[in-house]
Order: C-alpha cells, then sequence, then structure tokens
C-alpha cells in the first residue's frame, strides 16, 4: 500500500492508502498536472500541459501535446509503465487526458482518464 494522491484522512483518521494499480495512476496524474518549476527541489518535473491550454487549437498543437506528455511520462515514469497511447482532448473550458499504458512490473494493461477545468 502506497500515501493516496491526494493527500488525504480515511475513516479511521489515518493516512489514506491507495493500492498499487491506484498509486501508478496517481502518480500519472502528478507529472501531467505539475508544472515544470512547481516543485522547489525537482525544477524539471512535470510536464507543462496547463501552459499549453490556453495556445490556439489545431492538429500541429493536439500532436505537439501527445509527444509532449508521452515524452514527460517515459521520462519520470518510464522504470515503472511503458506508455502505449495518449489522447489529449480540449473541450471549451475542459482538458481531457486519456493515457493507456502497461504497468511493467505486472505487464497489466490499463487506461486511465484524467480532467481539468481550465
Amino acid at each position: 500500500m502506497q500515501i493516496d494522491f491526494p493527500y488525504r484522512v480515511d475513516g479511521r483518521g489515518r493516512t489514506g492508502a491507495a493500492g498499487d494499480d491506484e498509486h501508478v495512476r496517481d502518480l500519472i496524474e502528478q507529472v501531467l498536472f505539475t508544472a515544470p518549476g512547481e516543485r522547489v527541489n525537482r525544477p524539471t518535473f512535470g510536464s507543462g500541459l496547463m501552459e499549453l491550454v490556453f495556445a490556439p487549437n489545431s492538429d500541429e498543437l493536439a500532436t505537439a501535446t501527445q509527444f509532449l506528455v508521452q515524452g514527460a511520462l517515459q521520462q519520470w515514469l518510464g522504470e515503472i509503465i511503458e506508455v502505449v497511447a495518449v489522447d489529449v482532448l480540449a473541450r471549451e473550458s475542459t482538458l481531457e487526458v486519456v493515457v493507456q499504458y502497461r504497468v511493467k512490473p505486472s505487464g497489466q494493461p490499463q487506461t486511465a482518464t484524467f480532467s481539468r477545468e481550465v
């Protein structure tokens, strides 16, 4: 068991816990929505995804965003997961990211969807 993200207190008054699959999903979420420079001791951590939300929408931007996200996930979580595919969709004020990946220790394929209001 790992510490859950975001941090929470469970019903027993203890630190919330997450199983292995949920922990990997939490790690992906942290990489996606952390801006480079946001973490003091890891200034290059993150993907910069949220900075691209306000750029003009185009096929080129969508492709560049997919490569940016995939590269950040491989850089920071490459020992834990193998990224199979990344889809980034911007709809009005919501950014949605769908990540298909395989957890390396188990080989188990997973799909996770993340969304943020901007």
